[in-house]
């Protein structure tokens, strides 16, 4: 592959009028950009599936995480499939489109700066990013809900079959290990989750209750472990570049009209191959 970048975005959350022209407008600058989307397309499956299409008609490639809102089951969405069920017919789908997900081969960016093998995950969360004060997720919840700061995701993600989201995030961080340990160690990666690998970005949260539902302790050391150029995520609606352990963290999101309209800088998708200057 000559030319071409590896771009991202996340939270696009369709059902917002405003978002869906942001998307409508998005376009490659070349024939061979391949595009990230990390997470939080839409609520309802036929908005998921609707848009994926629309960017796999544009970009050479796509390459699709779970976000949170994608695995809601609401009551008037004619999907009803909950939890493991819904993430699979997920996952179906984009084979139909064609938009890769974590459950197929990790394909290899070999465009400016590659070979780089990118590796879209899901792994969740479990609790462990302890609200301020607390030390086991009870403690924390309890907080949560006394501070009326509690995710819906308690309400609409539903964990099914495993007893809680807690399992769920320990069964996929398993599996998920298990792949990325399989990866040619002589390749470095971009790694792709729709909530960040570490806990350090959640330390600007206006409220710091609401980190239990943005990830795991068990990932904090993947993007050294993984050989990560360059570590992709979302969910928190702060985009931005921060750099841990001298690996370059992407926030890729667009979120709700709310956050990005006071922006003075149009929303683009962020470039993540080649690297942009230090």
């Amino acid at each position: 592959m000559r030319g071409g970048r590896l771009l991202a975005v996340s939270d696009l959350h369709v059902r917002y009028a405003e978002n869906r022209a942001i998307v409508d407008g998005l376009r490659p600058g070349s024939d061979h950009d391949w595009l990230i989307v990390a997470g939080d397309v839409a609520e309802y499956f036929a908005d998921v599936r609707a848009t994926l299409a629309l960017l796999r008609d544009r970009f050479a490639t796509v390459i699709w995480a779970p976000g949170n809102h994608e695995l809601w089951t609401l009551r008037d969405d004619p999907v009803q499939l909950r939890g493991a069920a819904r993430y699979r017919e997920l996952v179906a789908m984009c084979r139909e489109l064609g938009v890769l997900t974590p459950e197929d081969a990790y394909p290899v960016w070999s465009g400016p700066d590659g070979p780089v093998t990118v590796a879209p995950l899901f792994t969740l969360y479990d609790y462990s990013f302890h609200a301020p004060g607390t030390t086991n997720k009870e403690e924390s919840l309890r907080r949560a809900y006394d501070a009326g700061v509690v995710c819906t995701d308690e309400m609409l993600l539903h964990p099914d079959p495993y007893p809680g989201r807690d399992a769920w995030c320990a069964a996929r961080v398993t599996h998920t290990e298990r792949r990325l340990a399989a990866v040619d160690p002589a390749q470095p990666t971009v790694l792709v989750n729709h909530f960040p690998l570490v806990r350090e970005p959640t330390r600007v949260l206006r409220f710091p209750e609401f980190a239990q539902w943005c990830g795991t302790t068990r990932t904090a050391d993947w993007h050294l472990r993984f050989r990560a150029a360059a570590v992709v995520y979302g969910h928190l609606h702060i985009p931005r570049t921060t750099w841990y352990d001298g690996v370059r963290f992407e926030e890729v999101s667009l979120g709700y009209p709310r956050e990005w309209k006071p922006r003075a800088v149009p929303f683009q998708p962020r470039v993540v191959l080649p690297a942009p200057p230090s």
